[in-house]
C-alpha cells in the first residue's frame, strides 16, 4: 500500500499534477480505499524523473518494517511504434534494499502487490508511454538480515510479498484465531484427519509447490496453542513443515516462535551438540555463531555425517517436545511429524514420524 502511495504521488508529480500529502489507494476487486500519507515528492534529473517518499505505518509493534522509509522513482519512456501493443505498461525495478530472487535476479514481488500498483497507476500513465518504477528501501538491506529471506532464496533486501491490503502480526492473537477458524472449517469438510502446519508466507509458498494432497494452514508463530487445538478437535496427524531456523525453537520448548518473544536457537543447537558429545572446540565455535544456517555450514565442514545426525536428532526432538507440550493440556494419541528444509528451500530432514510423510513433499 505504501509503495503504491509513493509511486502514485511521484507519477502525478511527473505529469504535472499538484502534490497532496496523501493518496487514496484502491484495493483490487474491492470498493474500499486506503489513505496513505505521503512524506514528500520532487523532480530529479532535469525533471525527467520524480521521487516519492513515504513511511510504512503498519501499526504493529512487532513489525520490523514499521516506519520503513520507502522511495519510488518514476520515469516515463516513450513506446516505439513497433512495440506499442506488446509493451508492459509498468516496468517494476528493484532498487537498493529491495529483495531479488537469488537464482534469477528478478524483483521479489507478489502478484497482489503488482495488482495494487497497476490499479493505482495505469490511469495516470500518458498514452504512448510506459512507466519505469524503481522501488528503494534505504534501510532494506540491513533489515533483511533480521528476516529469513535468505533461507528462501531472496537476497539484497526486503521482499514485497503481501497477499492482502490488511497488515497483521504473526505474534497477534488474531492470527491464532484465524488459524483455529480455518482448521475448524477443514474439519467440517472432507477432512482426511491429517493437516500441515507451516510458518510464514515463504514456507507456505514452498509447501504449495510440493503438490500436497493434504490441507495446509499458515500458522504464524502460534504453533503451540494451535497443535493443542488440533488435538482437542481430534485431528489424527499434524505435520510441522518449516525452516530449520524456526522449528528448532520447538526442540527447546519454545512454542510461540516470534523472535521478539523468544529466541535461543543457537543455545538449543549447542545443547543438542553436547548430547551428541561433539568435540568441545566445535561446540564453542557453534556458541559464537549468529544463525542456524551458519552452524550447519560449520558442522558440514567439520564432518557431514555428524552434521546430518545432529539435525536428524533435532527433528526427533521437535516431535518429542511437541507431543509433550500438547499432553500438558490434553491427553491425545495424535501424531506430530516434523519435516524441515534448509535455506536453499531443500527438504532435508524429518523426525521418526515425519519419515512416514516426507514422500508427500517430494
Amino acid at each position: 500500500m505504501w509503495v503504491a502511495g509513493a509511486a502514485r504521488s511521484a507519477l502525478k508529480k511527473l505529469v504535472g499534477l499538484p502534490f497532496e500529502n496523501y493518496e487514496l489507494i484502491k484495493i483490487p476487486n474491492e470498493k474500499k480505499e486506503i489513505k496513505i500519507e505521503i512524506h514528500s515528492v520532487g523532480l530529479l534529473k532535469d525533471e525527467s524523473h520524480a521521487l516519492g517518499i513515504t513511511f510504512a505505518k503498519s501499526g504493529l509493534d512487532l513489525d520490523i518494517t514499521q516506519n520503513l522509509e520507502i522511495w519510488t522513482i518514476a520515469f516515463l519512456e516513450k513506446i516505439s511504434s513497433n512495440n506499442f501493443v506488446k509493451t508492459n505498461p509498468i516496468n517494476i525495478i528493484a532498487g537498493s534494499g529491495v529483495g531479488i530472487k537469488e537464482k534469477t535476479s528478478e524483483i521479489c514481488i507478489s502478484d497482489f502487490a503488482k495488482e495494487v500498483l497497476y490499479e493505482n497507476l495505469l490511469d495516470i500513465i500518458p498514452n504512448g508511454f510506459i512507466l519505469k518504477l524503481e522501488i528503494i528501501f534505504p534501510n532494506g538491506k540491513f533489515l533483511a538480515e533480521r528476516t529469513s529471506n535468505k533461507s528462501f532464496g531472496i537476497v539484497d533486501g526486503l521482499s514485497i510479498i503481501g497477499t492482502s491490503a490488511e497488515t497483521y502480526s504473526s505474534a497477534s492473537p488474531d492470527q491464532l484465531e484465524e488459524a483455529k477458524t480455518e482448521l475448524a472449517k477443514l474439519i467440517k469438510n472432507d477432512f482426511k484427519e491429517k493437516v500441515v502446519f507451516v510458518i510464514g508466507e515463504n514456507g507456505f509458498n514452498l509447501a504449495k509447490t510440493c503438490n500436497l494432497k493434504l490441507p495446509i494452514i499458515k500458522v504464524g508463530n502460534w504453533i503451540g496453542p494451535l497443535i493443542v487445538d488440533a488435538a482437542i478437535k481430534k485431528v489424527k496427524t499434524v505435520i510441522l513443515f518449516g525452516y530449520h531456523g524456526k522449528l528448532i525453537k520447538l526442540a527447546g520448548g519454545i512454542f510461540h516462535t516470534h523472535n521478539h518473544l523468544a529466541d535461543g536457537r543457537i543455545e538449543i543447537l549447542v545443547y543438542l551438540a553436547v548430547k551428541e558429545k561433539l568435540p568441545p572446540e566445535i561446540i564453542i565455535k557453534l556458541s559464537h555463531l549468529n544463525t542456524i544456517e551458519d552452524a550447519l555450514i560449520h558442522l558440514e565442514r567439520f564432518n557431514k555425517p555428524i552434521a546430518e545426525k545432529l539435525f536428524q536428532n533435532l527433528s526427533n526432538t521437535i516431535e518429542k517436545r511437541s507431543i509433550e507440550y500438547v499432553n500438558r493440556y490434553v491427553k491425545t494419541d495424535m501424531e506430530i511429524a516434523a519435516i524441515i528444509f534448509d535455506r536453499k528451500r531443500k527438504i532435508r530432514w524429518s523426525g521418526t514420524i515425519g519419515n512416514h510423510y516426507i514422500s508427500y513433499f517430494q
